[in-house]
């Protein structure tokens, strides 16, 4: 009984504290990517302990059945063979449960990855979300604006992010609002997402990426229609532009807090891949084979990140041998007596 007071005092402590731990964000959405996504974790779970109870359920009916006591003492149970009927339900059962999930999961990757049908009918609010280290840049071409390290977004409005990177590969996620996606140097990733309340929502890169992963987190702040129509004509009139030259120094400068610019980059620095809509020259500068040649040239602001110090493994081996290595046993043999 000694042993086992610190294991329950251990127990009924979790109980006492687990009650104070806030509710995770991703299972609080604020828009229907983000429901769709909740949804399909919290069906999982509830699967996944159907099938812890029905097995502990098992585990403890036949501990408690086929128990030693006294009257069953010395008996030996006689040997089967097997049970067809048994046999079949615990691989039939596994199959059926593996299977449902894998059509949930693919119905919802199928979801997220499309405009939410409840706003099938809108045109979305394009958004080229793109990193640098260790930095979000926010462009909005439609209202040649943009942002840095925060966005702001009309609600009940679908929103299309078009996200790309300037360094290393990185993941912008919102959890109350839409799953993760990767961004990339050479290529461009679509992420969906609309909102259904107001509010400020914490948005993060997801993949960790170097040593200023933890200060790459931005506000995503949701306004009615008026008051985002009002915030980009505040914007429009009393930001500054957004020059070649500073969006290099914003590239080169590790750590920001947040900017907000009168025009954007995608007129001297397009995005990779083909976006002739949003570019100047109407797509003429592109290099289709690895991006656009302006963002190559920018993103070699930040190349991808090298070791900081030195192993043991970076010396190159470069050994000298006398003779030539054996290459089979008859080899070995040979160049053990001629030595």
């Amino acid at each position: 009984m000694k042993k086992k007071g610190p294991l329950y005092a251990l127990f009924l402590s979790l109980i006492l504290l687990l009650p104070g731990c806030s509710s995770l964000t991703v299972l609080n959405p604020k828009g229907p990517s983000a429901r769709t996504l909740s949804d399909t974790i919290i069906l999982s779970i509830l699967v996944m302990l159907g099938v812890l109870a029905v097995v502990y359920i098992l585990y403890i009916f036949v501990l408690v059945k086929y128990r030693a006591k006294k009257s069953n003492e010395g008996y030996i149970p006689e040997h089967e063979e097997g049970n067809k009927v048994l046999e079949t339900i615990w691989i039939v059962i596994p199959i059926i449960i593996v299977a449902f999930l894998s059509v949930v999961t693919v119905k919802t990757t199928n979801a997220v990855e499309n405009q939410a049908k409840e706003y099938k009918d809108q045109t979305p609010l394009v958004i080229y979300a793109s990193s640098s280290n260790w930095k979000w840049h926010f462009s909005y071409p439609e209202e040649g604006i943009e942002t840095v390290n925060y966005v702001n977004m009309p609600v009940h409005r679908a929103v299309e992010f078009r996200m790309y990177s300037f360094g290393s590969i990185t993941s912008l996620w919102i959890p109350q609002l839409a799953g993760q996606k990767y961004a990339m140097s050479d290529m461009l990733t679509t992420l969906h997402l609309s909102a259904d309340t107001e509010g400020s929502y914490m948005g993060r890169n997801a993949n960790f990426s170097g040593k200023g992963f933890a200060h790459m987190e931005f506000e995503a702040l949701v306004m009615s229609s008026k008051d985002y129509e009002d915030w980009v004509k505040e914007v429009k009139e009393t930001a500054p532009k957004l020059t070649e030259k500073e969006f290099k120094g914003l590239l080169a400068t590790d750590y920001l807090g947040r900017k907000t610019y009168s025009s954007t980059h995608l007129e001297f620095s397009p995005p990779p891949g083909e976006h002739s809509e949003h570019m100047s020259g109407g797509g003429k500068e592109m290099d289709m084979d690895n991006g656009n040649m302006d963002h190559q040239d920018n993103k070699e602001i930040h190349p991808s990140p090298e070791p900081s110090s030195k192993t043991e493994f970076d010396s190159k081996p470069n050994p000298e041998v006398e003779q030539p290595l054996p290459s089979s046993p008859v080899d070995e043999h040979t160049h053990d007596s001629n030595s």
